[in-house]
């Protein structure tokens, strides 16, 4: 049976790989984005997949483009929560502007979306929620305050909503990612990346496929046992 899957920051990094891997699923996919017009350009090119741009930041703008997916598409059965920034400082050098933003994209675009599908899904009795964590949001992280705490929050709210999901057939879900060889990870400065790989017992960085196949098994119509877990995909790094 072909759902309709919408996977935030899907044309980029994690997200990429998790709509690759849903539409090799039989889903069809739908990536939202926010910034990178030619990455999400490219990915439609490749793929078929259907993109859309818009802020999940904003409750006004996420709404909008439920209604337009619903129009067009028909309801959303599966979410996957994956947008996410980084402000990252020092909290005597973090500006309230800069926790804003990240709570904001990162946990705000949780409830955003999912209060925007959850009715649906409860009619249809059936939904798959997954929101996309961290391990930072588990073990903490010097200079990211505001990002542990919103993939913390994460972590809270999955197993709070999937209480309220379960009797309707909707699971939801969290994936902890640990470092994982995206553009953001290779951007940190090498010797600092070498001494973080030195840390994961499996010896390498994680690949997006890695979070890609957490994702589909959790989200599969006959995952329907498995809800409010948070799957740690980490390389053993961190053992939660």
């Amino acid at each position: 049976m072909t759902r309709l899957a919408l996977v935030t920051g899907g044309t980029r990094g994690i997200g990429e790989a998790i709509s690759r891997r849903l539409q090799a699923e039989g889903r069809k996919v739908i990536a939202s984005y926010h910034g990178n017009d030619a990455a999400a350009q490219a990915l439609q090119s490749a793929t078929g997949i259907v993109v859309m741009k818009f802020d999940v930041a904003s409750f006004a703008e996420c709404e909008a483009a439920v209604k337009r997916i619903h129009a067009e598409y028909g309801p959303i059965e599966i979410l996957v929560n994956n947008a996410g920034i980084t402000r990252d400082a020092t909290i005597s050098k973090q500006t309230r502007e800069m926790w804003a933003e990240v709570i904001d994209t990162n946990l705000g675009s949780c409830f955003n979306m999912c209060k925007l599908v959850f009715d649906d899904m409860r009619a249809a009795k059936f939904g798959r929620i997954v929101n996309i964590g961290s391990i930072n949001g588990q073990a903490g992280q010097y200079g990211q305050v505001n990002y542990a705490a919103a993939k913390s929050g994460i972590h809270g709210f999955t197993k709070a909503l999937a209480q309220e999901g379960a009797r309707f057939g909707i699971t939801v879900n969290a994936i902890a990612p640990g470092y994982v060889d995206t553009d953001m990870v290779r951007a940190v400065p090498p010797d600092v990346l070498q001494k973080i790989i030195a840390r994961i017992p499996m010896g390498r960085l994680g690949r997006a496929d890695d979070i890609a196949r957490g994702v589909a098994f959790v989200t599969a119509d006959d995952a329907d046992f498995i809800t409010g877990s948070t799957i740690s995909i980490n390389g053993g790094q961190h053992m939660y």
